[in-house]
């Protein structure tokens, strides 16, 4: 356990999960041979590990493989609200899906928190769920325009919301609507149970595991999936439950997606948060919760979202973090401080069901949109109907194969023009900075033989000088100073220091040019 005191506006130097450092969590082995089993799924976190407990529970086969190790991806990394309400949505929802489809989203996040409870409370899973209403606040008089038209898609679908003109925290706001009965919860301790059940019901789990760019299909109709090694997977259903797709099956899901990234820093208070979840409806965004760290209520100050790869200086998030969350309660101490990244679909409605319109045996789950512990369960209830043959009232609002000419056309085409926008600028960068002229613990794009590349030099004095061409599509990599790793803007891909994915859809590492001494 991390158990350092720091003082009060002083950040931990290096990045780490409270999720990830309180929880105890199993190993499993890398495949290593070739297997057969109903339902593959790919990707170990909560839509993932809560599939296969819904398909274990249905007496599937089942097993699931993960590029690292399981939980150590978004949902790893999560602030960990379990609600409905996820910002200025059902307005938008409205606008561009009708009302039936907005509602339908409502009741699809709604079933999935109801869930998460009944199992909770199945199991008597320690995870320290806690009750808490859900508030949507505006803290400017443009955002409070915006959060009016909000509350009236609420009346005009039923949500059970309520208008505030006061928090119940010292923020001056300009209205605000909250959702009664919403929770939060200890993600990984809720998890941890679901993978022991998988476990002990005949399901198996492999870690390091990283598969190729295919799922083939078999003599008998099966599809078959290869691991980097050449170990073959044989199943019934191929599951994508990895962040951005494993298999893109020729939904070209890398023009439909641009990945987030958002942080968290965890402040020990000197006025507790007594009550309520909260998030801003404006920019930069701030998000608040409270946790319980050795019995202690630490308070979760989130936000300072950008898209991957755009923020100057990540560090600088942090810090803003810090003060909106000081200046609040006030800050003992900060024990954890880490970051996060997901992907937003082109209408703001994740991608969930059959990876295109013709392939019904190979399912996917992303762009969740920061709101991963509701999507992310619904997508596995989805999974489950799915799979067993039952209907699904919501698998036409979450289809993959939809594509809405508004908002979709206009944001397909600025995200696409974006990626051109960096992947030209990336090639034309005049680049002056030699390696030799990094700090220890320093990182940087450098000149290395005449051409552009990325240099790390590590507190022993170390260096690393990789490739910044991202092995996706082409883009140039950037420097991430708070987390130490080359981000890609254009597709989100994120590699360390060495060049080794740490998230993709990237698949091969950045070349590694020099490693000095």
């Amino acid at each position: 356990m991390n158990n350092q005191t720091y003082g009060s506006g002083e950040l931990p130097r290096y990045p780490q999960s409270m999720w990830r450092d309180t929880t105890n969590l199993p190993s499993f082995p890398r495949l290593q041979e070739d297997i057969e089993t109903d339902v593959a799924i790919i990707g170990a976190g909560i839509t993932g590990i809560t599939t296969a407990y819904l398909l274990c529970k249905a007496g599937f086969k089942v097993a699931v493989v993960d590029a690292a190790e399981i939980l150590d991806g978004t949902t790893g990394f999560t602030t960990a609200k379990i609600t409905a309400q996820h910002g200025l949505i059902y307005d938008k929802l409205r606008k561009h899906f009708g009302d039936k489809e907005a509602r339908l989203y409502y009741e699809a996040n709604e079933e999935a928190l109801s869930f998460i409870r009944s199992t909770v409370e199945e199991h008597q899973i320690d995870c320290q769920l806690q009750q808490q209403d859900a508030y949507l606040y505006a803290d400017s008089e443009e955002q409070a325009e915006q959060l009016r038209k909000e509350w009236e898609a609420y009346e005009q679908l039923g949500l059970p919301g309520e208008w505030c003109d006061t928090l119940p925290i010292p923020i001056q706001v300009y209205g605000a609507i909250r959702m009664k009965n919403q929770a939060q919860f200890h993600p990984l301790h809720y998890l941890r149970t679901l993978v022991e059940y998988v476990v002990s019901h005949g399901g198996t789990l492999y870690e390091n595991t990283t598969l190729e760019d295919a799922a083939d299909h078999t003599r008998d109709g099966r599809r078959q999936l290869t691991t980097e090694g050449g170990h073959k997977i044989t199943c019934q259903y191929a599951i994508s439950a990895s962040h951005f797709p494993f298999y893109d099956g020729g939904g070209f899901y890398f023009t439909r997606l641009h990945a987030e990234r958002s942080y968290v820093v965890a402040i020990e208070p000197e006025i507790p948060l007594e009550q309520g979840m909260y998030i801003n409806c404006g920019d930069p965004k701030r998000s608040l919760r409270s946790a319980l760290l050795n019995d202690e209520q630490v308070i979760l100050v989130g936000g300072e979202s950008h898209k991957t790869g755009k923020g100057e200086c990540t560090f600088k998030h942090y810090e803003e973090l810090e003060k909106f969350g000081g200046k609040l309660f006030g800050a003992k101490r900060i024990p954890y401080r880490w970051s996060t990244q997901d992907l937003v679909t082109i209408d703001e409605i994740p991608y969930i069901g059959a990876i295109t319109a013709n392939e019904d045996k190979v399912l996917v789950a992303t762009g969740f949109a920061k709101w991963g512990m509701t999507n992310g369960t619904a997508a596995a209830l989805m999974f489950r109907d799915l799979i067993m043959g039952h209907g699904n009232k919501y698998t036409d609002l979450y289809t993959p194969s939809r594509f809405k000419v508004n908002p979709g056309m206009k944001n397909f085409t600025v995200q696409n023009a974006d990626v051109a926008k960096e992947w030209v600028s990336g090639k034309v960068e005049l680049i002056r900075r030699k390696a030799e002229d990094l700090k220890n613990d320093e990182g940087g794009v450098v000149r290395h033989l005449g051409k552009r590349a990325g240099g790390y030099k590590d507190k022993e004095g170390r260096l690393y000088i990789v490739d910044t061409t991202c092995t996706h599509l082409g883009c140039e990599v950037e420097w991430n100073e708070a987390e130490r790793s080359w981000d890609c803007p254009c597709h989100g891909s994120r590699f360390n220091y060495e060049g080794k994915v740490l998230e993709g859809p990237a698949t091969e590492s950045l070349p590694l040019l020099s490693q000095e001494p």
